[in-house]
This record gives structure tokens, sequence and C-alpha cells, in this order.
């Protein structure tokens, strides 16, 4: 809804009864809109006074990245609640490309972020690569209609030749800034006689094409998520709609694209908002009704500036290469800023599509949260089937030649030991290292190792090298689960000791460190990881004959000497 409030002249208008507009030909497939107190064309200095858009066709949204840069978050959120209100309301989304920016605009660029795009699973209906009944889908395809229309406000009077040189430009500038006025064009142009003007075409100056702005009322407009708002007529000025060189500029562009792809609602970033007082005024000239806006707020960084590149990765694919998943990405960007009104957080795309409504997108900033968007991927990391999940890690540690193959035994129980401490896929290199590394050395010299030390280790150390030696332990660990656990009963009651006084010296002695995951899945691991030889070498692993090595040689008395002198380790947890 829109509305425009000026001067007597305009209010006459108002009374103009209920109409049909029917579509041009361009708006195929859509039906003919009602529209209230719809302006005839006026006198130039007479614009519109009052103009309402009702859709009651299908819903048709769009999302409309410029191919200048990667797609920063910020934008992939703009498309997901266009893509979820679409959905939502079985209307359409449509992808259009502005790449209007002849300077900036690359195919790389917009190859990058259909790939996002598609990547997070918000397929488009219409625009690139599916074609459509209202293309062509980029703005540099687009130029004709943007000369028709151009063409049409000329006729009717709501836009004028402006041939003012940059110089002239300028000038207008500094003398507004003195006077303290907004920068408002000023120039002779609006008020040219015909004579003026074909004069100034013969002589083959170049011209902009300008679009003449009331110079009173205001314009009001009811925005779906930020309510009622409205701008003064008079701090706009006459604006440019064509560049001498042909170009259109984009608002101009955006307002015809919309008008002529049928749009219902723009659901965009709220740094557009300033731009809507244009494009309404561009809407109402051609005689075309407004869609519904609804402007999304920014998402800020956690010191509520704009997020930017100083505060690390902000876009889609550097995401994605840092080993987040889509279905994390869709669920957090969804969060920033909208809710179903209760406290779940976790939510499929299809969940989202069934519970998302305009109504509940909050006007306010959202703060970008990192360390949050991290654990909420660890959340959907574990909810992948096991099968599934095991391919993409197993994977992953093959093409990092953390181990020889992907998939196996082995890996399986690796992957479900470690799952749990794993919440980004290239996380799980860590988990793995640490697992078969050995930094016995560096624990038992550590302040922390102390008391597990002097708690007779020793003695505890002796008995289990020659449980090793004597086959007992490999024969136990040969039987799985069952077999280390009925065996370490039994080494338990031959010391005299279990829980905490039993297992922390077992641990330490078998895994070189005083905490981790569960150790009895944890030895198993390891001695498969040496029985089956799937560890790579560059992996660093410490086999349990290594280990076992290790232990034998240790000077006891040596260590009770430095572990007085050495602070905690880095090394000590899984």
């Amino acid at each position: 809804m829109a509305t425009f409030v000026g001067s007597p002249c305009w209010a006459r208008l108002r009374s103009i009864g209920e109409i049909t507009l029917a579509h041009p030909p361009m708006l195929r497939h859509s039906s003919p809109l009602r529209l209230r107190s719809i302006a005839v064309p006026l006198p130039r200095r007479c614009f519109a006074v009052a103009a309402s858009a009702a859709s009651d066709g299908p819903v048709r949204v769009r999302f409309a990245p410029s191919p200048t840069g990667n797609l920063h978050v910020g934008g992939a959120r703009t498309a997901l609640f266009n893509y979820l209100f679409a959905r939502s309301k079985g209307g359409k989304f449509v992808l259009r490309i502005e790449d209007t920016d002849l300077e900036r605009s690359t195919k790389e660029s917009e190859e990058a972020v259909l790939q996002d795009l598609s990547w997070l699973g918000l397929d488009w209906d219409e625009g690139p690569g599916n074609g459509g009944d209202y293309g062509p889908y980029w703005q540099s395809e687009r130029n004709s209609l943007y000369k028709e229309h151009t063409q049409r406000l000329l006729e009717s009077g709501h836009v004028y030749r402006c041939f003012c040189s940059n110089e002239e430009l300028e000038k207008m500038k500094e003398i507004a800034k003195l006077k303290q006025l907004p920068p408002v064009y000023t120039g002779r142009w609006a008020t040219a006689t015909e004579e003026e003007v074909q004069e100034e075409l013969a002589k083959g100056t170049p011209f902009t094409y300008r679009f003449r702005v009331p110079k009173e009322g205001s314009l009001k407009i009811s925005d779906l998520i930020r309510g009622e708002v409205s701008w003064n007529l008079d701090t706009l000025g006459d604006f440019v709609i064509m560049r001498s060189n042909g170009q259109p500029v984009y608002n101009f562009c955006v307002t015809v694209d919309d008008v002529t792809m049928a749009i219902s609602h723009v659901i965009r970033a709220e740094e557009h908002l300033p731009n809507t007082l244009r494009q309404a005024l561009i809407y109402k000239a051609l005689g075309f009704p407004m869609p519904y806006f609804a402007h999304v707020s920014l998402i800020l960084a956690p010191d509520r500036s704009k997020l930017s590149k100083r505060h690390g990765a902000t876009s889609v694919g550097q995401f994605k290469e840092m080993g987040y998943l889509p279905q994390a990405m869709v669920n957090y960007l969804a969060l920033l800023g909208w809710g179903d009104g209760t406290e779940n957080e976790f939510f499929t795309l299809e969940q989202l599509v069934e519970k998302f409504t305009i109504e509940r997108v909050n006007k306010s900033g959202a703060i970008f949260d990192s360390t949050k968007l991290r654990w909420m991927n660890g959340q959907h990391l574990r909810a992948i089937p096991s099968e599934a999940l095991t391919g993409l890690i197993g994977q992953h540690w093959k093409s990092t030649c953390t181990l020889k193959e992907s998939d196996g035994p082995f890996v399986e129980e690796a992957v479900q030991l470690l799952k749990d401490g794993i919440d980004l896929i290239p996380d799980s290199d860590k988990a793995l290292t640490n697992l078969l590394a050995y930094p016995l050395h560096a624990t038992l010299t550590s302040s922390e190792g102390k008391v597990v030390v002097e708690d007779k280790l020793p003695e505890v150390s002796a008995s289990l090298i020659a449980a090793y030696d004597s086959g007992e332990l490999i024969g136990a660990l040969e039987e799985g689960h069952a077999g280390w656990q009925k065996w370490v009963k039994g080494f338990g009651k031959s010391l005299k000791r279990k829980g905490k006084t039993l297992f922390m010296p077992l641990r330490v002695l078998l895994t070189g460190k005083l905490h981790g995951p569960d150790m009895g899945a944890s030895v198993l691991l390891l001695y498969k990881a040496g029985k089956y030889d799937v560890v790579a070498p560059e992996a660093g692993f410490v086999t349990l004959d290594e280990r076992f090595n290790m232990l034998k040689q240790i000077n006891w008395e040596s260590v009770n000497q430095d572990q007085t002198l050495l602070e905690p380790t880095a090394t000590l947890s899984n």
C-alpha cells in the first residue's frame, strides 16, 4: 500500500471511483488488478495524488543479485526469505541477474552466486537455467524494455531530457551545500521549451532522462515488516532514470523489471528502503500497481556494526569451504530475524517452509554469532544418518591423507566414537589424529599428571606390560568390547583397584592422555588401526607395539624429578 498526499489540485483526483486496469501485454498470466484512486495522466506540475495496490493474483517474488562479487550471508538470507515466502504461499521464486554494472559484473561471480544458491537448496522456478514466461532474466538483455518505458514517461510528461553538464550539476550541489539544503536538481531543463530541447538535440548535446518529482506532498507506504514509512517529496528532487550513455539507472531498471515480471511482493534488505520512494513514483507514473514491500533488517556483527569482511567470513562460499553444511546455514540464516514463536531452533528447509510467515520477521537488526552457527552445524552434522555421516567424514579423512581408505569397520567405529566432538567436517582431522597420537611424556611430566604418577603408576605400568607381553591383552582386544570389559575387570581385581583408581592410570598408559572419548572404544580402535594398517604415515600414528616399547623404556625416577618443573600442557585432552 502506498499513498501520495499533496496539494489541492492532487486531492481533487481522489474521487475517481474503483476501476479495473488490465495488464499490458508483458504481464502475462496475471489476473487484472483492481485499484482505487488511480490517477489519469496529469499536467506536468500536477502529479498523482494517491495510489494503492492489491495483489489478488499469484504470489511472485524475486531475488535479484548483482554478479559483482560473492554471495554475502545477508543476500543469502534475503534469498531464503523470498524462497520461504513463495513456497509457503504456493507461489513462484524468480531469480533475476542485475548485471547492468558492466565494469564490475563478471560471469565468474554470476556462476558462483548460482552455485551458492543451489548449494543452499534454494531452487528457483524462473531464471538462469530454467527460463520462464517473463524473461529475459538478465538486466543487460532487457534494454529495449527500459527504453520503451522511458519513452512512455517522456510522452506523458513525467520525464524530461536534461542537457546539464557535469560542471553545472556539481555547481548546484555546492550551492545547496552552502545553503544547507538537500542536493536536489534545480536546473532549467525541467521547464525548458520544446524549441530549447530541439536546439540541443540538433547540436548533439549529451543528455540524461530525469524524472519529474512533485515539489510538495509526501509518500507513505505500509511495509509488511516495518509498518508505516513516509517521506517528504521536497527532499528528493528530479532524479535521473537513464544516463547519457543509454544505460538505465538502478531504480528505474528494478521498477520496470518488477512490473514486467508481475512481481507481487518485494522482500529485500532495509538498505533498499530509501529506494522505495523513487520506485513508487515510477510505478505511479507508469500507471501500474505497486507490489507489497517488506524490508528485512541488516545482519550485524557482535559489535552491532554492519557485518563486513573485517569480522571474518561473510560469504556463503567461504562457509562452504570451511566445512559448513548447507542445511545448517539455511537453519541459522532463517533465525536471523525470524522465529516460529517457540523455543525450537532446529529446522529443516521443509519445516521452515511450513512454519514461515512474513509477520514473524523482526525489524530489529540480527547479530551474526559464528559460535552459534558452529554449534548449529554440529547439531545438523550429528542428525545425518549414520551411513551418510560415515561417508562424509571417511572421504574427508582419505582426502587429507589421514587414512588410506574412506570406508570399512575402522572408519565406521571411529566416526561413531568421535562424532560428538565434531562440529565441522574438518574438525574430524584433529579428533582422529589426537586419538592416534601418544603424548605420554608431556602428560606424565605435567602438573595434572602428578596425582596419577604418585598413585603407584609404575606398578600399574609393570602389570600392564606383563599382560601385553603374555598376549592376554591382545587376546581380549581380539574379542572386541566384551573381551575388553572382561579383561579390565580381571586386571582391576589383580591390582585391587576399581573405578577412577583403575581407569585413570590405564587411560594414561594406553592413550597417553588424561581425558578423551570412551577408553575401551579408543583402545579397540588403536588396536584395529595397527592390525589393518588403515592409517596413513602422515597421521603420526603410534601403534600399541610402539606404545608398550615406550613404556618399557621409561625411567620413573626421572619422571618424578621432572614433573615439579613443568606446567600443564595443551596436549592432555583428546
